[in-house]
């Protein structure tokens, strides 16, 4: 006899799991179902997703060692603390990663406990509409087994985007989940892809002793990023040594047991080669559609394989809805779970809701770069006046304090009506600054909002005051 839920949400990672128990929060009964793809040492399924298990959580993990490491080489010795030559023990660091991968991902399976969600062992895909006696119902694969639901939350996730002709085998040649697990510090490491998973990674193996470079074919950096931000980066990292070649296409990249060698050309059309112990590829990702059997039902998808979703993560189909990388947008983790949050009230009856506007981006270099809304770049494309606020961290007494003054922030406002219309930041913990730029921007604040506002002395924070009064050309300390 088949298994029947009011809902079943295909996928457990950040935004599969919390659409489940927020679903479960609001009365549904409800099931989730995970493949063994990163199966514990008993078999059994782990939550969380890339996020979790490959991704977000175990690289802070290691950047945080890192960081650490070459604080305690580089920056100790000038505040008077002497430690000798540190020495990194990469096992005890990556056991430490996988603690807490584990911590967190058993974490999940009891708030499902908690909260009354059936985990379902096994990969979803389509079967078909049943009609039954209170309607209609969706038919899903689950490993053996039918299960039966009114509602379908396809929350699949992604995979990394390998490159053609280059088998990717974690040892030589990694992806993310390989980055993440190299057993000793390679003396040469090659990144193919500057983007988030490039840098970070990049960052992590270059503080631990590695040579790196890293190989971009796009023609500007952080092209993402608002344009100072990404210009003092640029600076930043490679006063750090990180080596970034920028608008070069890879060419035959050869594989051996000692390493790897990468031909490219780059933007001035010379040819090179680069020797490398270990290869990054970071080349994006691609969403995770070709198990899901949506041609068996006519569930749309579009020409990268996304599901095609409406603002509310509607699909094509009555019932299904889809969140998280598998569709359009920044795949991110806190993207997904507001998804996940906004169908499940919708579900529900409730006025579910996600603003796209102000999800915030975060790269965990150091110093850490986020940011919230547009950049100057999209504002000067579309025409819109604006006044600009930006303040460096090296005024700042709580930054110079912690012997780390790089960076700035900067807020953009409407130049009519003061409305905040982008926040960027780039300085030590940019990642928790951020926020304040997206509570304002949530409740639509000016500028003078913000410059009215008191902030703690002293503070990092202080930076985003002095940045907000700078919008008025008023700052009291730069």
């Amino acid at each position: 006899m088949s298994k029947q839920f009011d809902l079943l949400v295909v996928g457990g990672g950040p935004g599969g799991y919390v659409a489940a128990i927020r679903a479960a929060q609001l009365g549904f009964n409800v099931a989730c179902c995970e493949s063994n793809a990163y199966a514990d040492p008993k078999g059994e399924p782990r939550l969380g997703g890339t996020c979790l298990n490959v991704g977000c959580i175990p690289s802070k993990a290691l950047l945080h060692t890192s960081h650490l490491f070459e604080e305690a080489g580089h920056s100790f010795a000038e505040q008077g603390i002497g430690v000798g030559t540190p020495v990194i023990e990469v096992g005890k660091m990556l056991a430490r990663k996988n603690g807490i991968v584990k911590q967190l991902t058993s974490g999940i399976k009891g708030l499902f406990k908690k909260n009354k969600v059936t985990l379902l062992n096994g990969h979803g895909s389509f079967v078909g509409r049943k009609q039954v006696a209170g309607g209609e119902v969706w038919q899903m694969q689950v490993g053996d087994d039918v299960v039966e639901a009114k509602e379908v939350i396809v929350a699949t996730g992604s995979k990394a985007r390998h490159l053609s002709g280059v088998p990717v085998d974690n040892e030589i040649v990694c992806d993310n989940v390989g980055a993440l697990d190299i057993a000793a510090v390679p003396k040469k490491l090659a990144v193919i892809g500057a983007g988030v998973i490039g840098l970070e990674m990049g960052s992590v193996w270059r503080r631990l002793g590695a040579e790196v470079t890293i190989l971009e074919a796009l023609p500007d950096f952080l092209a993402l990023a608002d344009v100072d931000v990404a210009r003092e980066a640029a600076k930043l990292f490679a006063k750090q040594g990180l080596k970034i070649i920028l608008g070069i296409e890879i060419g035959d990249v050869k594989v051996s047991q000692k390493g790897v060698s990468i031909d490219y050309t780059d933007k001035d059309g010379s040819e090179h080669r680069l020797d490398a112990d270990r290869l990054i590829v970071s080349i994006g990702r691609i969403p995770n559609t070709d198990g899901l059997a949506a041609e068996k039902v006519g569930l749309q998808l579009n020409e990268r394989g996304q599901v095609e979703v409406d603002s509310h993560c509607r699909t094509n189909l009555p019932g299904v809805w889809a969140i998280g990388d598998v569709v359009a947008g920044p795949m991110l983790a806190h993207k997904a779970m507001e998804e996940g949050v906004m169908v499940a009230e919708l579900m529900a009856g409730q006025a579910g809701h996600c603003n796209f506007e102000t999800i915030p981006w975060v790269i965990y270099t150091s110093p850490e770069i986020a940011w919230v809304g547009k950049t100057e770049q999209q504002l000067k494309a579309a025409g819109t006046a604006y006044k600009a606020g930006k303040i460096p961290f090296a005024a700042n007494g709580r930054a110079l304090g912690m012997g780390d003054p790089s960076g700035f922030v900067k807020i953009l406002a409407c130049a009519e009506t003061d409305r905040i219309l982008g926040v960027h930041v780039i300085g030590a913990n940019a990642s928790e600054l951020i926020s304040e730029g997206v509570v304002a921007m949530e409740f639509a604040a000016a500028s003078e909002d913000l410059a009215r506002i008191c902030h703690a002395h002293p503070t990092l924070s202080e930076v985003v005051h002095e940045a907000a009064l700078a919008c008025d050309k008023r700052p009291l300390h730069f």
